[in-house]
């Protein structure tokens, strides 16, 4: 059996490695062809050009890099039609992953396609998922409430789990060990400062996560501050420590920042998938973004819910304050990050809202990886 899986960003390596690893599991004799980052190749991926150069987000961002992406699809299409594969599976990054596979199935109308995370059509831009249906067989959806908006629109819809209720999570001892590594006393603040995963973000917030960590560290002159980051942005990230008066502790590895997310007190974080991994390690978060003005405007007109983050939504609660647009400043943000330091009715709220969205997105169950690839499989015999 032959599989292309298609992953763009490190949200999507993850889920990619996984379901990989799911899939080895059960059809040993799978073949993998495609794009990917460092943990799909680990699963065995020749990863046919570097996955980092997927990692754009927004108008804005993903003008001067149109030509380029545009080539990368046509290659990527014809590479699909001439391996074909038993099936396609393109995880999440629509703008890349879907036109892909629009390209492809144009050359093979026969090839079955299977997408790795449903589109946001209960926030936003609810006719994506008609459009997506166009090219798409079936979907692998990340949250509970989602199989049901995929179906509507024509596919078939497994809600699979979200992975994060799998991964390895550090040790009180691990924890306790990090902060003795860094001369961290257990009663002195660890903040995180996660300001994404693409250059557009780090370059967009980390400056204003700057600003709100110093406006905390005036009321908290012992605070300590990490900053995990991954491979694409690395460079970008420990360059904008080293202008910091109080340098941050930059971590890459995974280990360590598995470590850091238990070790630490509270987390200010871009929006997205992090906040999961947050809940998943039980730390307190306020999250922030902001995009490049059009896309921001063009965003604010198509959202149709009152909150982007996955903790609120999965648990229907708003205990996570978030700032985002216009409010994603830093005398807006440093209260709230202060609020969670100094108010345990607060962190106890977030605590309350983060064991539901666990249970509800599977913890103690199987693993999501698993689960996937026992949804693709299932697929494919009855396609």
């Amino acid at each position: 059996m032959r599989i292309f899986v298609i992953a763009g960003e490190p949200s999507g390596d993850k889920l990619g490695a996984a379901l990989m690893a799911g899939l080895k599991a059960l059809a040993p004799e799978v073949e993998f062809h495609g794009i990917g980052g460092p943990l799909m190749e680990a699963e065995g991926l020749a990863s046919r050009f570097p996955m980092e150069e997927l990692s754009v987000m927004g108008l804005w961002e993903v003008l001067p890099k149109y030509r380029h992406l545009k080539r990368r699809i046509a290659e990527t299409a014809a590479a699909v039609a001439d391996l074909a594969p038993d099936a396609l599976i393109t995880i999440d990054s629509p703008d890349f992953t879907l036109r892909v596979a629009r390209g492809a199935r144009a050359a093979r109308p026969d090839l079955r396609v299977i997408h790795y995370v449903a589109p946001s059509v209960w926030a936003w831009r609810p006719g994506r998922a008609a459009r997506m249906a166009q090219v798409v067989d079936h979907v692998l959806a990340l949250l509970p409430f989602e199989p049901p908006y995929m179906q509507a629109a024509g596919m078939s819809c497994d809600f699979v789990g979200h992975p994060v209720v799998a991964e390895p999570r550090a040790t009180p001892a691990e924890a306790a060990a990090f902060r003795e590594a860094h001369g961290i006393a257990g009663d002195q603040p660890l903040v995180l400062c996660l300001p994404g995963s693409r250059e557009g973000e780090v370059a967009r917030l980390g400056p204003r996560f700057d600003e709100a960590l110093m406006r905390v560290r005036d009321r908290e002159p012992g605070l300590r501050v990490v900053l995990p980051t991954v491979r694409g942005v690395a460079p970008m990230v420990r360059g904008m420590a080293d202008r910091w008066p109080v340098a941050p502790i930059v971590v890459e590895d995974p280990s360590e920042k598995r470590a850091a997310f238990a070790a630490a007190d509270l987390a200010l974080a871009a929006s997205g998938t992090v906040s999961l991994e947050l809940a998943a390690a039980r730390t307190p978060m306020v999250i922030a973004y902001d995009m490049a003005p059009l896309s921001r405007l063009i965003v604010g007109w198509l959202l149709k819910i009152d909150t982007v983050t996955l903790v609120n939504l999965v648990a229907e609660t708003r205990a996570i304050p978030e700032f985002l647009g216009r409010d994603c400043r830093a005398d807006a943000i440093a209260p709230a990050l202060c609020s969670l330091i100094e108010d345990e009715g607060a962190r106890a709220a977030q605590m309350a809202a983060m064991e539901v969205t666990m249970q509800r997105l599977g913890e103690g169950g199987e693993a999501p990886g698993l689960r996937a690839a026992r949804s693709v499989l299932a697929y494919l015999a009855r396609a």
